[in-house]
């Protein structure tokens, strides 16, 4: 059987272990995906962030003010989250809502805006562990030395009291900014809650007569809203309840005069400062995609570069090969090349006179020079005897090679 009709199995047959065009392709998945995880875990705080289910302005639970911050967006309202801690007072209104374990220093000491207005915790929650970003409401929070310690710094008394179970309440002005014409009926809350106390002064209070919105006489600018449900997710879906909320941040930003600033850094959501993050965002960003612009150059360099590998050779060659380049290493060192050009050119000229013929006398050369137009032996010998130089010993070796085609014939 030829080598033709071999099977397709055979040696013939056979077909590389791995294409190199799978091989180009998984590099290329690595490359990408190594290039997305680092992205990811640049900015996972941020996308941890939206699956919080705390009561703050990025949550999307029942408790959380994502909806509010929409909301508002959607007015006109300009609105800002911040998850970087400002470093001195801003001209904005600046949101805060602090959770129940919060120490009243950290409070106290956070930058404050033109209007601040700080929104009580008032539910206990915990994560659904069935539904990410859900919760499942505990209770309500009634501890009034907590509220008493974190408000200590705007008032000498502060006291918040619950309404058992579900009411519709109706909120009034009680002068201020607000006036006292404003009425504001709610939706259906759960345990509204009230704040009093030395040095409050009601912005909004129920039928009771208790703040539901309110004032430190010491420090104006700091508001207090005790109940959360005006503004947080599960009050939102009532109507009633979404315009007075609504009517609470116009008060706070004078009419829609002032930028609205929901903080999160006091929920531990301050967005870090890492290296990857630098290196993804202006003006890093252009350094970082020429780096890998470059590396990627370098890669198909390297591919188009070095073919299939070569075995490595004996440290010490054998033959006499070795022994002539041995020799001409010696004589490159010694810088003795030139003195190589008379026997190199005695060398050619014995080779050109057995190609030739039997004819060996010298005068029969420089005949044969003579007929076929090249240069007389004796010349050429002359010229080899006068190389002082390497470069001498090249324009000499030419000329010898060209000698020897012409006398030979060779090139023709």
């Amino acid at each position: 059987m030829s080598a033709s009709d071999a099977p397709a199995g055979g040696p013939q047959g056979s077909s590389q272990a791995f294409s190199p065009r799978a091989i180009l392709a998984l590099v290329a998945v690595g490359v990408v995906s190594l290039a997305g995880l680092a992205v990811l875990s640049a900015y996972a705080p941020d996308l941890r962030a939206a699956n919080d289910p705390r009561a703050h302005a990025l949550s999307k639970s029942a408790v959380g003010y994502a909806g509010i911050t929409r909301l508002m967006k959607a007015l006109g309202q300009p609105v800002v989250v911040s998850r970087t801690r400002p470093m001195r007072p801003s001209a904005a209104t600046v949101v805060l809502t602090p959770e129940p374990m919060l120490g009243a220093k950290a409070l106290q000491a956070y930058p404050k805006g033109t209007l601040t207005l700080i929104v009580l915790p008032k539910w206990a929650a915990t994560p659904d562990p069935m539904r990410q970003g859900y919760v499942r409401k505990v209770a309500p929070l009634e501890d009034a030395r907590e509220a008493q310690a974190l408000l200590a710094s705007y008032a000498p008394d502060t006291h918040v009291a619950l309404r058992r179970g579900w009411s519709r309440p109706v909120l009034h002005g009680a002068g201020g900014p607000l006036g006292a014409d404003v009425v504001l009926p709610l939706g259906r809350i759960d345990s509204l809650k009230t704040l009093s106390g030395a040095g409050w002064a009601p912005i909004l209070a129920d039928e009771n007569g208790q703040a539901v919105l309110a004032y430190s006489r010491r420090s104006p600018s700091i508001w207090v809203l005790a109940d959360a449900d005006l503004l947080n997710n599960q009050g939102l879906k009532d109507l009633a309840t979404a315009r007075a909320g609504v009517t609470v941040l116009d008060a706070a930003t004078a009419g829609g005069a002032r930028t609205l600033a929901f903080d999160v850094t006091l929920n531990g959501l301050e967005r870090g400062r890492g290296l990857g993050r630098l290196m993804l965002e202006p003006p890093w960003l252009a350094a970082t995609l020429i780096a890998v612009a470059a590396g990627l150059l370098m890669g198909a360099h390297a591919l188009a570069r070095f073919g299939q590998p070569q075995r490595a050779g004996r440290a010490f060659a054998l033959g006499a090969r070795a022994l002539v380049d041995n020799a001409a290493d010696l004589a490159r060192m010694a810088r003795k090349e030139h003195e190589l050009a008379p026997a190199y050119a005695a060398l050619i000229r014995a080779r050109v006179v057995r190609q030739s013929g039997a004819h060996t006398e010298e005068g029969w050369l420089d005949e044969l020079a003579r007929r076929r137009g090249a240069m007389a032996p004796s010349d050429l010998a002359a010229e080899a005897e006068a190389a002082k130089s390497r470069d001498d010993l090249l324009a000499v070796a030419q000329k010898i090679y060209e000698w020897r085609g012409e006398m030979t014939r060779e090139r023709r």
